[in-house]
C-alpha cells in the first residue's frame, strides 16, 4: 500500500507534493502515471469542485452519508470520464451523441484505466428475460443439448436456437414462447348469471355509452337482453361472448323522452374480443388493469409451461429434458453436470461445455445466488441479485487492469453472503483490476484497502473529500460521520422491548419457496423478518400485505393462507423500494402531492390572476405553460448506440422546463423553476407562511430528505430515496386507526447515521399504536427490533422455514439460526 502524506487542506493525498490537489487542469495533464487516478476540479452535481487521488489495483469504498455526492463522484465524475473516452474513440457519430447528452463536470481525470460501471438497476419488464439469458449460462445448455443431447428416434439433429423459447424456431406455437397463456371464461366474464344484459351482466363490457352501444347492438340482432343469463341458449350465450364475427347492424336506441333519436350503424365485438385487445393494446395501464380481472391465466396447454416445442422437449440429457435442467436450483445443475466436466473426455463435445457451464456457477453459488434457476425471471431478482449476477459475468470475462465501478454490492445481502461476496471481490482484485465501491455496509469497508469518505452532509451540505487514504487513517478525520460509526460505535439502538397487543397467525403458507409455513406475527410492535438471500422474506411479507388487503376489503381472495387475529388492522401502508418515475417528469414535489400546492400559490399571484393563468399554466405535465421542445421534461432522451440511453438538457429551456412568459410569474420573487430547483431544507423556510406546505416538507425532513431539490427527477434518486419519499408521503397524512406498516428492506442504500434516523421514524409509528413489520438485514436495526423472524435455513429450496423466533435476544440463543452468530455483537 502506498504511504500517504497529509496535503494542506487536510485531505490525506497519497504521494502528494505539497500543494498538489491546488494544480489545474493543465498540470494535471503533465502527472506521471504513478498507479493513482487523480481527480482534479471535479464538480458533478453537489461536488465542491474537489481533488482526489485514489490508487489502482486496489479496493477502494466511497463512504458517507445519502446524498452527500459519493456516487456523483464515483459513479458521475470517474465512471462518467471513463465512458466519454471510450465513446469519443469509436466514430465521429458517436462524438456528436457524447456532445448531446453532455460531459463530466470535471477539470481532469489523470491515471484512468478503461472502466466497467454495474449499477443497482431494476429488472426491466420483459418476461423473456431470465437468469439464464442474462448471465449467457442458457446458450451453454442451449449448446449441450445441440451436440450433445440424446436424440430419440425420428427426431433430427437440431442447432442451439431450436432449444431457446425466445426464437421463432423453438418457442411454442400455441404460448409464443411465454408457456403461459390468457384466455377468458364464460365465469370470469359473466360473474353473476342471475342478471340480465341490460342489468350489465356482462361485466367485461364497458360502462358509459359503450357499454350501452353493444347491449342495443345485441338487441337489434334479436338477442333477448331482458333475460337472465343463465336462461339464454348456451348456444347464443357462446356467439356474444366468443365469436370472431364483427356484424354492422343499424341501431335505433331508445332514448329518454325529449332526446333526439336518431339511428346510426353500430359494429358488434364479443365480450372476449373487447377483454383480449384492450389488454394487449391499451395504454393506460387502469384499463389493462381493469381486463386483467376477466383473464384467467395458466400454463400452456399444448407445452404445458415448458415453453418449447415438442421436437426439442423429446431431447433429453442425463434423463432429463432442458425445461426440467433450466427449472433446477443451479447449484444442483452444477452437481448434475460436474461428473462430465471434471472426468468426461476431452473429445467428446459435452466436456467442455459442461466443465464452462460449472465454473460459471460455482461462481454464482460462491456469491450465495447459487438457489436460483436459470428460468428465473430477471423481473422478480432484487437489485442485489441482478448486480451480482453481472458481477459473477465478469468475474468469468478475463478482463484486467479494468476499473469496476459497483453500487452497494452487499445491498440486501445477509451477513454470511457479504462474506462471499467480498471474496469474489478479491478474485477481481487480484486479476489485476481496480475495484472502486460505492458503499455503507461496514464490513465492507473494513476490508478496503482505501477510502474516499465524502461529506460531511448531504446535498448541499456535502460535496467535500473529507478523507482519501487507508481506512485506519479515517479515525482522525474531523467531520467525518463514517469515523463515528466505524471506530467510535455509534448507532447503538434500544434494547427495551414492547409487549404485543395482540398476535397475527397465518396457517398454509404456500408460495414460491414457502410450503405450508404457519408463522405467528405480533400486532403492536416493531417485528424484523431475517434471513439469507433467497430465504423467502419478501415472499412472507407480500402473502401478508395480500391477507390485510382481502381483510380490509381492497381485494378478492385467490389461493390465500388462514388467517386469525388481524381484527385490530384497521389501514395498510406498503412501502417498496420501487422508482417513484421512470422518467424526469416525476420527481419529489409530484410524487408527494406538493405541487399541486405550489402550483395553486402562483395561480393566486396578482400577476398570474392578471393574466388568466390557472394552476394547470405551471404544470409541466400538459400544454400551456410547459417548454414544448422537451414537453416538460426538462430534459431530452439521448440514445448511445448499442449503450444504455441517457438524458441531456433540453436546448430550448435548459432544463427550466417552462416557457420564458410563465417564469416571468414569481412568488415571493422566485419564479417556478426556482421553486423547484430548492431543497426540502431551503422550501420549508420559503414556504413559511403555507401551513399545507410545511406538512409534506416537515415529514420529508423527519425521514432525512432535507437535501432533495423539490423537482429533483426520479431517474436521479436512489431506491433508498424513493423509499423514504413514499414513507414521509404516508406520515404527512392524519392518523386513522391500527396501521400496519410493511417495508422490504427500508435501509438499503442508507448510510449508518441515515439507518439511525429513519429507525427513529419507524419507532415512533410503533409507540403511536401501530405494527411495523421489515424485511431486514441491517444488523443495528435488528437488534433494535421488538421481535424477530428468522427464515432458513438457506436459500431457494433450503429455505422457506421458520428457523427462530423471538426477541433480538432469545434468537442469538438459538443455534440453527443463521442470524445469531452475526447478531450477538450488536446487543453487547
Amino acid at each position: 500500500m502506498p504511504n500517504a502524506q497529509p496535503d494542506p487542506t487536510g485531505v490525506t493525498s497519497p504521494n502528494a507534493a505539497p500543494g498538489r490537489y491546488e494544480g489545474t487542469a493543465a498540470s494535471a495533464v503533465s502527472a506521471p502515471a504513478d498507479g493513482f487516478v487523480r481527480v482534479f476540479d471535479a464538480h458533478e452535481h453537489n461536488l465542491a469542485h474537489v481533488d482526489v487521488a485514489v490508487p489502482r489495483d486496489v479496493l477502494a469504498v466511497f463512504t458517507g452519508v445519502s446524498g452527500s455526492g459519493k456516487s456523483s463522484l464515483a459513479f458521475g465524475t470517474i465512471y462518467g470520464e471513463a465512458q466519454r473516452r471510450y465513446l469519443e474513440s469509436v466514430a465521429p457519430y458517436a462524438r456528436r451523441l457524447i456532445q448531446q447528452a453532455g460531459v463530466p463536470h470535471v477539470g481532469e481525470i489523470t491515471g484512468l484505466p478503461p472502466a466497467v460501471a454495474l449499477e443497482q438497476r431494476r429488472a426491466a419488464g420483459s418476461s423473456r428475460s431470465s437468469v439464464g439469458t442474462l448471465t449467457t449460462l442458457s446458450n451453454l445448455l442451449r449448446m449441450l443439448f445441440s451436440r450433445a443431447g440424446d436424440y430419440p428416434p425420428g427426431i433430427a439433429f437440431m442447432d442451439s436456437d431450436s432449444f431457446s423459447p425466445n426464437t421463432a424456431v423453438g418457442a411454442c406455437p400455441r404460448c409464443h414462447g411465454l408457456g403461459t397463456v390468457h384466455e377468458v371464461t364464460e365465469a370470469s366474464l359473466v360473474p353473476d348469471p342471475s342478471l340480465s344484459i341490460r342489468e350489465h351482466a356482462i361485466a367485461a363490457w364497458p360502462g358509459a355509452w359503450l357499454g350501452k352501444n353493444l347491449r342495443d347492438i345485441v338487441a337489434t340482432l334479436g338477442y333477448d337482453i331482458d333475460k337472465p343469463w343463465r336462461e339464454l341458449d348456451q348456444a347464443d350465450r357462446d356467439w356474444i361472448l366468443f365469436t370472431d364475427d364483427q356484424p354492422v347492424v343499424t341501431v335505433h336506441p331508445e332514448r329518454e323522452a325529449g332526446r333526439i333519436q336518431r339511428p346510426y350503424q353500430g359494429k358488434y365485438q364479443s365480450a372476449k374480443r373487447y377483454v383480449l385487445h384492450t389488454f394487449a393494446d391499451s395504454k393506460s395501464a387502469t384499463m389493462r388493469r381493469r381486463m386483467e380481472r376477466f383473464l384467467v391465466s395458466g400454463p400452456c396447454p399444448t407445452c404445458h409451461g415448458a415453453r418449447l416445442k415438442p421436437e426439442a422437449l423429446a431431447v433429453t440429457y442425463a434423463g432429463r429434458t432442458i425445461a426440467q435442467l433450466t427449472g433446477e436450483p443451479l447449484s444442483e445443475l452444477a452437481e448434475l453436470l460436474r461428473p462430465t466436466a471434471e472426468h468426461g473426455s476431452p473429445d467428446h463435445p459435452a466436456q467442455p461445455i459442461a466443465a464452462d457451464l460449472v465454473a460459471r456457477v460455482d461462481v454464482l453459488s460462491k456469491m450465495g445466488i447459487g438457489y436460483l434457476s436459470m428460468d428465473r425471471a430477471t423481473p422478480t431478482l432484487s437489485a442485489g441479485e441482478l448486480q451480482r449476477l453481472r458481477l459473477a459475468t465478469q468475474l468469468r470475462s478475463g478482463l484486467f487492469g479494468v476499473v469496476y465501478v459497483l453500487d452497494e454490492p452487499s445491498a440486501g445481502l445477509h451477513p454470511a453472503d457479504t462474506e462471499a461476496l467480498l471474496a469474489v471481490l478479491d478474485e477481481l482484485r487480484a486479476a489485476g483490476n481496480s475495484l472502486f465501491v460505492v458503499e455503507h455496509d461496514l464490513d465492507v469497508v473494513r476490508r478496503a484497502d482505501w477510502v474516499v469518505d465524502v461529506g460531511p452532509g448531504p446535498g448541499e451540505y456535502g460535496g467535500r473529500i473529507l478523507y482519501s487514504g487507508p481506512v485506519s487513517g479515517l479515525a482522525g478525520a474531523a467531520g467525518s460521520v463514517t469515523r463515528r460509526y466505524l471506530f467510535d460505535g455509534a448507532g447503538e439502538r434500544r434494547t427495551k422491548r414492547r409487549d404485543p397487543s395482540s398476535w397475527l397467525t397465518l396457517t398454509g403458507v404456500r408460495r414460491h419457496n414457502l410450503a405450508d409455513l404457519t408463522v405467528s406475527l405480533p400486532l403492536g410492535v416493531f417485528t424484523a423478518i431475517t434471513g439469507l438471500s433467497g430465504a423467502g422474506k419478501s415472499t412472507l411479507l407480500q402473502v401478508l400485505a395480500e391477507v390485510v388487503r382481502v381483510k380490509l376489503g381492497d381485494e378478492p381472495a385467490d389461493d390465500l393462507p388462514d388467517a386469525d387475529g388481524l381484527e385490530p388492522v384497521g389501514r395498510l401502508v406498503q412501502v417498496d423500494q420501487k422508482p417513484i418515475g421512470r422518467t424526469p417528469r416525476s420527481n419529489l414535489a409530484t410524487y408527494t402531492g406538493l405541487f399541486d400546492v405550489v402550483r395553486k400559490a402562483f395561480a393566486d399571484t396578482p400577476q398570474a390572476r392578471e393574466r388568466g393563468y390557472a394552476a394547470g399554466r405551471f404544470s409541466f405535465n400538459v400544454p400551456g405553460g410547459r417548454c414544448e421542445t422537451c414537453q416538460g421534461d426538462g430534459y431530452v432522451a439521448v440514445e448511445l448506440l448499442f449503450l444504455p440511453g441517457t438524458y441531456a438538457p433540453c436546448p430550448t429551456c435548459h432544463g427550466a422546463r417552462y416557457t420564458p412568459e410563465t417564469l416571468e410569474i414569481t412568488y415571493h420573487g422566485r419564479n417556478i423553476a426556482a421553486v423547484l430547483d430548492l431543497s426540502v431544507d431551503a422550501a420549508t423556510e420559503f414556504f413559511a407562511d403555507l401551513p399545507v406546505a410545511l406538512r409534506s416538507l416537515r415529514a420529508l425532513r423527519r425521514v432525512g430528505l432535507g437535501y432533495l431539490r423539490l423537482g429533483q427527477p426520479a431517474t436521479e434518486l436512489s431506491g433508498g430515496e424513493a423509499q423514504r419519499i413514499k414513507l414521509a408521503t404516508e406520515l404527512q397524512r392524519p392518523a386513522r386507526g391500527h396501521t400496519i406498516y410493511l417495508l422490504d428492506e427500508p435501509t438499503t442504500g442508507l448510510h449508518p447515521a441515515d439507518i439511525e434516523l429513519l429507525d427513529a421514524q419507524l419507532h415512533e409509528l410503533v409507540d403511536a399504536g401501530n405494527t411495523v413489520v421489515v424485511v431486514e438485514q441491517d444488523l443495528a436495526t435488528i437488534a433494535g427490533a421488538d421481535w424477530v423472524i428468522d427464515l432458513g435455513p438457506a436459500g431457494g429450496h433450503r429455505g422457506g422455514h421458520v428457523v427462530a423466533t423471538g426477541t433480538p435476544e432469545q434468537l442469538t440463543t438459538n443455534a440453527t439460526s443463521p442470524t445469531a452468530p452475526y447478531l450477538r455483537p450488536h446487543l453487547h
